[in-house]
């Protein structure tokens, strides 16, 4: 039987309105949960790069990748497993801000976790963490006992180790087009 893995799925296109929506059903009808989710602007001018992350096989994968590449506005999709990438996640967790004060314990957990004091206000202060899943799941944990008044948690970003030759694919594009 074959390994599941986390892959993180790359995929280049146009701004287009309805794309998320048919890539998303991609996975639905395959019954594969997409674990995160980002979206934005890429290195390319223009076009936009869906990061997702998906716990699956290789060759399930493959399939999906080869899926979303029929789509029409797609221009390109790549997927790496986490030996092939570098990434990161962000949080932030709203704390009672007395316990700023009143809880020396908490500036520990802070200052151990190399995270940073974003806003200090009279009722909250923000504490913003960038890391892997599981330096933020730790962090959480800590936390958890003196109260979260708000936790959120950004979907993952990353680079491939190795050149994906996305760029130099649109610029041979936009030479055959002028």
């Amino acid at each position: 039987m074959e390994e599941r893995k986390t892959f993180t799925i790359s995929i280049y296109s146009e701004n287009s309105v309805g794309l998320l929506n048919r890539i998303s059903g991609i996975f639905l009808k395959r019954h594969i949960n997409i674990e995160s989710l980002n979206v934005s602007g890429s290195e390319i001018e223009d076009v936009m790069r869906f990061i997702i992350v998906v716990n699956t096989t290789e060759t399930w994968v493959r399939n999906i990748v080869g899926q979303i590449n029929k789509q029409v506005d797609v221009i390109n999709t790549y997927y790496h497993d986490d030996e092939q990438t570098i990434f990161l996640e962000t949080a932030l967790f709203k704390i009672a801000s007395h316990l700023l004060f009143d809880e020396r314990q908490i500036q520990n957990i802070i200052k151990e976790s190399h995270s940073d004091i974003v806003t200090v206000a009279r009722d909250f202060f923000v504490i913003s963490k960038s890391g892997r899943r599981d330096e933020i799941e730790e962090l959480y944990s800590k936390l958890r006992p003196y109260g979260i008044m708000q936790f959120v948690r950004s979907g993952r970003v990353s680079v491939s180790k190795s050149e994906m030759h996305i760029s130099a694919m649109l610029r041979a594009f936009q030479n055959e087009t002028v």
